[in-house]
């Protein structure tokens, strides 16, 4: 196995740092309508959108041990239904882990709260723990823009996640099905993974996540392995016509270069071509995309 224990590798270690359960938890028992409760364990259902979907079975059984011996030490937080039942917004590990333990009930904060906020609260406390598959998350985020028809930019701010590494997660669902498999087993890491995104070909990009499972392939030896790929692609298709650039597109491009501040390059003539603008650093991308909005947001106004 190549996965890390990391699971979301440096991209979500940055998440939600002003979102941690304890402040949320803390928060809700501020608040007027939050209550704590002993609630009867056989009253609680766990959500079916909860983004983990695998629990570590040592882990539980560890913790369903020092709950028996010292208690449940954090309520979990719960949403009361109509039909008397609770459903877990947060705190399904220490659920698992008290019913295993045997106890008969557990503390619990009970809130009102929207359909989205309980999945932003579910996924922000599964977010930050630092063994939640990369692909559980990715599906996560994909349900909050789907479901609740936010944008990118609008989730980001939401829950406190960068926009490149939201865009990076989401990207691992470009994989191929087998492919999405392996890193949710923890076969092949979200590094590894993603770096297997640019090979469009659905049998060669499935052949190269086996060979980097079989061989125990770095990172860097699969992004190497792709890039060899892509050049014996451009040796096959031969030397191309020399693309003939106005004096006016060549303007363009430097003037682009300005505003960004970064290279700029076209492929292509003034009848058409690609523009392409490359970005170095995460915080690189991450002024590309304020620039963009800023000029989205200024053009929507006039």
């Amino acid at each position: 196995m190549i996965a890390n224990n990391k699971g979301l590798g440096r991209g979500l270690d940055a998440i939600l740092s002003d979102f941690k359960e304890e402040d949320i938890l803390k928060e809700e028992q501020q608040k007027k309508n939050s209550s704590t409760f002993e609630i009867d364990i056989s009253l609680i259902d766990t959500n079916p959108n909860q983004p983990r979907k695998n629990f570590d079975d040592l882990q539980l059984r560890e913790l369903a041990e020092s709950i028996k011996n010292f208690g449940v030490l954090q309520p979990i937080l719960l949403l009361k239904q109509q039909n008397g039942r609770y459903v877990i917004i947060a705190g399904e590990r220490r659920y698992r882990a008290a019913r295993l333990a045997g106890l008969q009930s557990m503390p619990a904060i009970v809130r009102e709260l929207t359909k989205q906020q309980v999945m932003e609260i579910s996924l922000i406390e599964n977010l930050q723990r630092e063994d939640l598959n990369p692909i559980e998350a990715a599906y996560g985020l994909k349900s909050l823009l789907d479901d609740f028809g936010l944008s990118q930019e609008q989730l980001s701010k939401r829950i406190g996640m960068s926009r490149p590494n939201l865009t990076n997660t989401l990207r691992l669902l470009q994989l191929q099905p087998e492919v999405i498999e392996m890193v949710r087993a923890k076969r092949l890491s979200a590094g590894h993974a993603r770096a297997l995104i640019p090979v469009t070909d659905p049998e060669i990009q499935i052949q190269m996540a086996k060979k980097a499972c079989d061989e125990k392939k770095s990172v860097r030896d699969v992004e190497m392995e792709v890039k060899l790929y892509f050049n014996r692609k451009n040796i096959q298709k031969g030397p191309r016509e020399k693309e003939v650039q106005s004096r006016e597109l060549k303007a363009f491009v430097n003037d682009l270069k300005r505003v960004f501040g970064t290279r700029v390059k076209i492929k292509g003539s003034d009848e058409k071509g690609r523009i392409m603008i490359d970005y170095f650093t995460p915080d690189d991308l991450q002024r590309i995309y304020e620039m963009i909005d800023f000029l989205k947001a200024n053009l929507g106004a006039k």
